[in-house]
């Protein structure tokens, strides 16, 4: 004859647990012929590490079979489900389960997020301290550099939210989030750089030219960063303060200067010289334009030292 054996029970097991502390919790049947088979499981994923024990009744010749699960307490077990099942073959594969859903106490987990990776002067950040533990941890306490916040009035705390705004470098420090609970109380530390606003400003450059015109350009660059829900952009701090790449658009500006100027030059000489080309008699040639030889222009040119014989010409 087989026998059916009792609905299993579920026992040592006190609520809450504290993290750390070591549970056994002991699964029990009576009245199986032959014994039963006992299983634990933990979030439905079986648990191999068990004790097993099996008595025997001499009167009515039965079982009570019994199993131990002995673990330590962690966090991650908190709200997990402990069931013992019991496996039979007079229960026509519907086994009987018994069901202890855990409840583990812990001491809180704090994290800071910022929402500023690069902050600079003038700008604002949010910091924002992530404290989980059970029970729910009381409201964060926020201090500075081991005391309190220096400026209330741009130093805003709103729950486990901290805002300041418009940053400066006295804003430099440590800032600290404490979170706590009956259990215990954790902490965690945010160091706050304030970076100086990036202000470049590109070398003066003067174009060589044939006039006394001279092209100066000045062009300043102002790097900020900008901060969105979505995306944050972040500027490399290893990267040269100043240090720019060449701009297509500015060297070709100068060389059309340089071009342009040139011609203009070039132009306003040619018309010059224009100007101011003719032809032109010396005072030899002057009145020798009807002398029927070369010893007759020269007496009649004017200027001509007729009575200078060291000075007289004569053309062959």
């Amino acid at each position: 004859l087989l026998g059916v054996p009792e609905k299993p029970q579920i026992t040592g097991f006190t609520s809450p647990v504290m993290e750390g502390e070591r549970m056994q919790l002991t699964c029990k049947t009576s009245g199986s012929k032959p014994a039963a088979d006992i299983r634990w499981f933990k979030n439905d994923k079986e648990v191999k590490d068990v004790k097993y024990l099996k008595e025997e009744d001499a009167v009515r010749k039965t079982f009570t079979v019994s199993s131990t699960l002995d673990f330590l307490a962690d966090r991650s077990d908190d709200g997990a489900v402990v069931s013992c099942r019991v496996d039979h073959e007079s229960l026509n594969s519907t086994p009987q389960i018994a069901r202890q859903v855990l409840e583990i106490h812990y001491t809180p987990l704090v994290k800071i997020i910022s929402s500023n990776s690069w902050p600079e002067e003038g700008q604002s950040i949010i910091l924002t301290c992530e404290s989980k533990g059970k029970p729910v941890p009381e409201p964060v306490l926020w201090t500075k550099d081991g005391g309190e916040l220096p400026d209330p009035e741009r130093m805003v705390v709103n729950g486990r939210v901290l805002s300041i705004s418009f940053l400066n470098k006295t804003d430099n420090g440590t800032y600290r989030c404490e979170a706590k609970n009956p259990i215990g109380r954790n902490s965690t530390e945010y160091v706050l750089i304030v970076h100086d606003v990036f202000n470049t400003l590109l070398p003066t450059t003067v174009i060589p030219s044939l006039t006394t015109a001279t092209v100066t350009t000045n062009v300043a660059l102002t790097a900020s960063t900008t901060t969105s829900a979505a995306a944050t952009s972040i500027r490399d701090p290893n990267a040269l303060a100043g240090q720019t790449g060449p701009d297509h658009a500015l060297i070709g500006g100068i060389v059309a200067v340089v071009v342009f100027v040139t011609l203009c030059s070039i132009i306003l000489l040619g018309r010059y010289l224009a100007r101011h080309k003719g032809t032109y008699l010396t005072n030899e040639a002057k009145g020798a334009e009807d002398a029927p030889d070369a010893d007759t222009a020269i007496i009649n040119a004017e200027g001509s030292q007729v009575n200078a014989e060291e000075k007289k010409e004569y053309f062959i």
